[in-house]
């Protein structure tokens, strides 16, 4: 369901930014990628919530990371 919406959501990003959806995703990941490697020094809180994330890999996809933050969005509202 996730990965649907995902998809909904990538074409409006693309098509309201003149780009393609490949190129949205890129830096969705550029972005995610960035944030991973170089957490703020905050003491290590933003790694450790950075570490509770599922993913297959060393960094989260943007599937990834949406499907995790909707369902902590989810869960904090129930």
């Amino acid at each position: 369901r996730t990965v649907m919406n995902m998809k909904k959501i990538l074409k409006r990003i693309a098509k309201e930014n003149g780009v393609t959806v490949e190129e949205v995703r890129e830096e969705m990941q550029k972005a995610i990628t960035e944030a991973w490697k170089n957490p703020p020094a905050d003491g290590g809180v933003t790694a450790a919530y950075q570490r509770k994330v599922p993913c297959k890999g060393e960094v989260p996809t943007p599937e990834e990371l949406i499907r995790y933050a909707a369902a902590e969005i989810r869960r904090q509202a129930g």
